[in-house]
């Protein structure tokens, strides 16, 4: 496979996670992520909280019909 066919298949599966992402098929999109984040940040959950979080929401993305970020850039 050629450096360039890589490139383009990469950025191929960018563009496919970021269109689900705008169309709000992602569990675990940034903004899911950030808001987590910040909720650490100020106090209300901890470190293992936000990952436990992050966690289930991840397992449960299926039962409510989304997808993770890493099955949208594979393309699911």
């Amino acid at each position: 496979m050629a450096k360039g066919d890589r490139f383009w298949r990469k950025v191929a599966q960018q563009d496919a996670l970021n269109k689900a992402e705008v169309d709000g098929k992602i569990a675990d999109s940034m903004e899911v992520r950030t808001a987590l984040v910040e909720k650490m940040n100020r106090g209300e959950m901890t470190l293992a909280e936000v990952q436990a979080e992050l966690k289930r929401i991840k397992r449960n993305a299926k039962k409510n019909g989304l997808v993770t970020r890493s099955q949208a850039y594979r393309g699911y």
